[in-house]
């Protein structure tokens, strides 16, 4: 790699677009389950399969996350500098994620009468994200707090990952080769995973193993893939297939209409059932592999979106990435606001009245999430700031400046 393409990788690239793909992912997570609480699954034919297969949400979280945490070190990587620091990584992505969750937890489990059995290891586990490891039901108004759980798991396991596919130390150069074999044995794990894992230990093991995070690697390699061909993209150099890639990703209309496709391919009998009924493991394997697709296609459409451009100028929109910047606590908090507008007016649980519920969830929970941001969420970032500021690395919090806003 000559210097001149080693200087045009920014270590700290901003993703203005990314802001409100996550705001998509947290309102499709919003609107399957709002669909699912109303009954919209089953008693609106083809139309409810649809809005099942809108948990494509969280494969959208999962990508974006990976391709904003993963960047940083194939940057670093690439310009010959050392990885981020680990401390300052870890700091952030606590100070990122258990502000809010804590305290969504703490209310979901003391108001809802539905939880009022949960004794103190119960709570200790529901705090600490280990409830899908040790019970087979998660509390109520937290069931979908189990993809938080695998996240923090890949934030764990990232670092490792990075120092197979990079190196250490000196010796620590982008290679793309290896970081593209480390990505096909995360692949070939989930593979295996869904077909022998989860049918082998789930009788064996507490906790439900389809939960878990070798059953999604694939969408965190997907994200990895993108950081990767991004930072390929930036020095100069790619393969054809790489340029087509970087040439889909600028055409996001031809994107989402591949999304709509694939969607809508999911919604048959191909990918299992909607709910009640688990599906075989080559069915969730086959739907787990086209979320990945799904997931990568919008996020890459998000990477290489022109901001010049209708549809970047749309994405990069204030009120749009606002929207993203609150979108944790939409997802945090929307399960629980759903169970207070069904409490609170004259709908019922799988009764109908499916675009209803949905509004009221959708508008409560922007307004809940906006409180939680600007009382919680934030202060909690600027303490990582802060202290990423005043500590002696402050070049790895540069490095991380990505990485603030993930989920």
């Amino acid at each position: 790699m000559t210097t001149d393409s080693a200087t045009q990788v920014e270590i700290a690239h901003e993703f203005p677009a990314l802001d409100t793909v996550r705001a998509i992912g947290a309102i499709a997570v919003l609107t399957t389950h709002a669909a699912f609480q109303t009954g919209s699954y089953l008693g609106s034919g083809a139309w409810g399969t649809f809005l099942a297969r809108l948990d494509v949400g969280v494969a959208i979280f999962f990508v974006l996350s990976a391709f904003l945490l993963a960047r940083p070190h194939l940057a670093r990587a690439a310009t010959g500098r050392p990885a981020p620091d680990l401390g300052s990584y870890g700091r952030k992505r606590v100070l990122r994620i258990a502000p809010a969750y804590v305290v969504t937890a703490v209310l979901a489990l003391a108001v809802f009468p539905k939880n009022a059995d949960e004794g103190p290891l119960d709570w200790l586990s529901t705090l600490l994200l280990l409830d899908i490891y040790t019970r087979d039901k998660l509390p109520h108004g937290l069931t979908h707090m189990w993809s938080l759980a695998v996240e923090v798991a890949f934030y764990v396991l990232l670092p490792l990952l990075m120092l197979v596919a990079l190196g250490r130390g000196r010796r620590r150069i982008l290679r793309p080769r290896r970081t593209l074999a480390v990505l096909a044995t995360m692949a070939a794990v989930t593979v295996w995973w869904h077909l022998e894992g989860t049918p082998l230990l789930d009788p064996r093991v507490p906790g439900g193993t389809g939960l878990w995070l070798p059953g999604y690697l694939t969408w965190f390699a997907v994200g990895i893939g993108l950081a990767l061909l991004h930072v390929r993209h930036q020095q100069g150099v790619g393969t054809v297939v790489e340029r087509r890639l970087v040439e889909l990703g600028r055409m996001p209309g031809t994107c989402w209409v591949l999304v709509a496709g694939l969607v809508l391919a999911v919604s048959t009998p191909l990918a299992g059932p909607v709910l009640f009924v688990a599906g075989t493991p080559s069915e969730t394997l086959l739907k787990n592999v086209v979320y990945s697709i799904i997931g990568g296609l919008i996020v890459l459409s998000g990477v290489f979106a022109d901001p010049q451009r209708g549809y970047g100028r749309l994405m990069s929109h204030p009120v749009c990435r606002h929207l993203g910047q609150i979108s944790y606590g939409v997802f945090c908090l929307h399960l629980s606001i759903i169970s207070l507008v069904l409490w609170s007016t004259d709908y019922r649980l799988f009764g109908g009245n499916g675009l209803e519920v949905w509004a009221l969830t959708l508008v409560a929970s922007i307004a809940a999430a906006e409180v939680l941001y600007r009382v919680v969420e934030r202060p909690a970032l600027r303490l990582g700031r802060t202290r990423s500021s005043s500590s002696s690395h402050t070049q790895a919090a540069t490095a991380e400046r990505d990485s603030t806003t993930s989920r």
